[in-house]
Order: structure tokens, then sequence, then C-alpha cells
């Protein structure tokens, strides 16, 4: 049995999140307190307390997510698991690449969550709000979003920014250039084309200058080769490599999310089962869609960790 610990992205949060995990452990509560104290907020009371759109705020919560995704992970360790010896590989969607480098201590958790904050605030300033804009697209094959992405985006910015996998394809770019691929789609046969509720048109080319601020961030970070090697978002390939990590996740920033693939490589490299650690079980409902012989896990309260203690 070879296994992956996946961790999930911005829209998985949730307020309340990882306040059981750290009641229930002192080493997770430890975690919170080390984000709260490297960002110089009390970012624990915003994701316990809310309010919701504080909470859902991007640079707010990237590094909030982060931060129940390792709590979970030092629940885990302080019972005696250990990373390196039990998981294959890790992964994570978009910000959880930076949750699950932060896994495998390629980055130390209070420069994640400055990494995040910076990610955070850089991609919400790169458009102003109201300019961009992103659509979920259900039910179209890859190609026709592709050609409906090219038609619209003429002289504008319109691109493919995650492949979720299950037929679910998210496009970001320019406002008007989205809503009239969204309206392609439809036209091509799409069972749904929804215009998504968020302030930036994320993982697209409009994202140029976040990416340029991440790359001067990432400069200046302390990076060590991570305990097992990190499945890229954009290569779709696993990495060791500090050098190429940071550049992966510069990449990342204007490129696809390729999480189908992602999926598609574990299957074909030995993995057997992928647990979901943090909050939510987004990415364990689009495994099964993806790789039904794959088995899936979440991780995200005190009876979770007990349940994985037990089958890891």
């Amino acid at each position: 049995m070879s296994i992956a610990f996946t961790f999930p992205g911005q829209g998985s949060q949730s307020v309340g999140m990882g306040k059981e995990l750290a009641d229930a452990f002192p080493e997770a509560r430890a975690v919170f307190h080390e984000v709260d104290e490297a960002l110089a907020q009390n970012l624990s009371r915003i994701m316990w307390e809310g309010p919701e759109e504080t909470l859902t705020l991007t640079a707010n919560a990237q590094p909030a997510l982060m931060a129940v995704s390792l709590a979970a992970l030092r629940a885990l360790e302080a019972r005696g698991f250990s990373l390196a010896g039990k998981v294959a590989y890790v992964a994570g969607h978009s910000l959880g690449e930076y949750s699950a480098l932060a896994a495998a201590g390629t980055f130390s958790i209070a420069d994640t969550a400055r990494l995040l904050r910076i990610r955070g605030n850089a991609m919400q300033a790169a458009v102003p709000v109201g300019e961009g804009a992103m659509a979920a697209i259900l039910g179209l094959a890859q190609e026709e979003v592709e050609a409906a992405c090219v038609e619209a985006g003429r002289g504008s910015v319109c691109q493919i920014a995650n492949d979720n996998g299950g037929g679910q394809l998210v496009i970001s770019g320019a406002k008007p250039a989205v809503e009239h691929a969204a309206r392609l789609c439809t036209e091509k046969g799409a069972k749904r084309a929804l215009m998504l509720p968020v302030s930036a048109p994320f993982h697209c080319a409009l994202m140029a200058p976040a990416a340029e601020a991440m790359r001067a961030a990432l400069a200046d970070v302390t990076k060590n080769r991570p305990a097992v090697p990190v499945v890229a978002n954009v290569a779709v390939q696993p990495l060791t490599d500090t050098q190429q990590i940071a550049a992966s996740l510069v990449e990342q920033v204007t490129g696809r999310v390729r999480w189908r693939e992602t999926v598609e490589w574990f299957g074909s490299n030995g993995v057997t089962t992928l647990y979901e650690l943090g909050s939510g079980k987004v990415l364990s409902g689009l495994a099964r869609r993806i790789d039904r012989e794959i088995a899936t896990a979440s991780i995200g309260n005190p009876a979770d960790v007990e349940a994985a203690l037990a089958s890891l």
C-alpha cells in the first residue's frame, strides 16, 4: 500500500475549522499560535469565530487553511506518526501546495504563513476588483473549453485555471472574456457554466505581478529539501530540488492547477490511498470521481486523527 497526503485549497475554509483540533491536541494548538505570531494577527480567532467574510478574504483564507492542515499533521506526529516513514508523496491544490511543502519540511510553518499572506495580498492587488472573473464549466470536454477561451479571449485574457477532474474545469481572466467564454461553453453543450464568487482571477496571465512578488519572496526564504517528494501542480511530477520547487511555485501563480492529472499520476505510480489533511473534503470528492481505484480519507478533526492512526 502506497499513501499520499493531499492538502486543500481556497474554498475549503469555514468558520470553526481547526477548533476541535486545537482543543484536543496541544501540538495542534501550537500551530495556530505560531501562525498568529508569524502574521502578528489573531487569525485563529477569525477562523473560529468569524465573521465569514473576513475569513474568506484571500490574505486570511490562505494561511488559515494551511494552519488547519499542519495542525492535523502535528496531531498525528505527536502520536508517533512519521511522514517520511509512511507517506510516498505529498501534493496540494493551489495554496495547498504550500501546505504540502510545510508538511514535508521545505518551509517552516511561520515562513509558510508569511509566504501565503504575501501571496494572498499580491494576488488580490494584481487586478482591480471587478475587472477579473472566474467560472466553473461542468460537463464539457477540455478541448471545447480551450476553444471557447481562445475565441472569447482575443485581445484579452481567458484561460483554463483549474482542471479539477470529474468534468469540472475552471476558467479565469478578464471579466468580459470569461463571461463570453461561459456563454460559448453553454452553447457547446456544457451542463453548467457558473460564474464564481471570487475576488480575483486566479491562475491566469493577469496574475503576472503576483508571480513576480512570489519570485522575490521565495528567493529570500529558507528552503530545505522535502522529506518526501512534492507532486507539483503545474509540472505534475515529483520535485525534491528546492530551486525547482521555488520556480514551480512562481509558475503556479499564473499557471494551471492540473489536479485531475495529479490524481491520475498517483494512480499510475502505485498510490492506493489519498489522505486529505485539513478543512473540508473537496479533494477527496474530486479523487473519487477521477480514479475510483484509489481509496480516500480525510483528517480534519480529532476523530479523523484517531481513525487515521489506526489505519496508518
